[in-house]
């Protein structure tokens, strides 16, 4: 096969990123999520959603439109986990023991899942932050260069970002010319590679702070979010800042 781009966008175990840019160095964050869905809920409002935390769990979720137009929720359970862990038996119960505690609709929404088709579990891994994704006539998106933990709620939306930048760098260039090409690269990497790799970092930083401090740093931790404005600082000037600066950027969004 001939192509004059291959775009490596083939997830966190990319064969494309691994050949262009050698071993990725995976470790384990630390964290494993449950993902699940249910259908929608009499007496939970549809367009209402919440994040709440314990000293060591997250249980959530938010509002979503299945096939069909049919409103349900996305919930998720962020709990500590290692390398190697060993997944519950029985999920459903692992699952009923972290929440039998937590406020509604949490324990509602679990008995509204289907847990032979509507739960997914998610070892989180990520990989040493890469500073260039670009070799050759090859370059990388998304997870195949910078895999997001989902403390950044963004890893989708980043992988999105990076295909309009790349298309933007080559707007009306020859890509036939190598030149024109390694030039394109190097205008979508000073665009985004500093940037993903700070909200990947950030995300992986918060992932740790939530869920691998032992109990009583844990509790200073709370102390200090619960009662100071630390935790909304850190997350206006590292993650929402910068996210509403970049989505300026996107110039086919702005009207006049």
């Amino acid at each position: 096969m001939m192509t004059d781009i291959l775009v490596a966008a083939d997830g966190i175990r990319s064969t494309v990123s691994r050949q262009a840019f050698g071993e990725p160095g995976l470790f384990h964050t630390g964290i494993r999520v449950w993902l699940a869905w249910c259908d929608q809920i009499p007496g939970i409002p549809a367009h209402h959603g919440v994040i709440s935390h314990d000293w060591q769990y997250q249980a959530s979720f938010f509002p979503m439109m299945r096939e069909g137009n049919r409103p349900g929720f996305e919930w998720w359970v962020v709990e500590p986990s290692y390398e190697g862990k060993p997944a519950p038996a029985d999920p459903r119960a692992h699952l009923a023991a972290i929440l039998q505690d937590w406020a509604q609709p949490m324990p509602r929404l679990l008995e509204a899942t289907d847990f032979s088709s509507q739960v997914y579990r998610w070892e989180v891994y990520n990989r040493p932050s890469l500073q260039k994704w670009s070799t050759g006539r090859v370059v990388g998106v998304g997870d195949a260069v910078h895999p997001v933990s989902p403390y950044a709620a963004y890893g989708m939306g980043m992988a999105i970002e990076d295909g309009y930048y790349l298309a933007r760098a080559f707007d009306g260039v020859d890509l036939r010319d190598r030149q024109n090409v390694a030039a394109g690269f190097e205008v979508y990497e000073q665009q985004r590679v500093d940037y993903a790799n700070h909200h990947m970092e950030f995300a992986r930083f918060s992932g740790s702070m939530f869920h691998r401090l032992p109990w009583p740093l844990a509790k200073v931790r709370d102390l200090i979010f619960d009662y100071t404005p630390v935790l909304g600082i850190l997350l206006k000037k590292d993650y929402l800042q910068r996210a509403e600066e970049e989505t300026m950027n996107l110039r086919e969004l702005q009207v006049v």
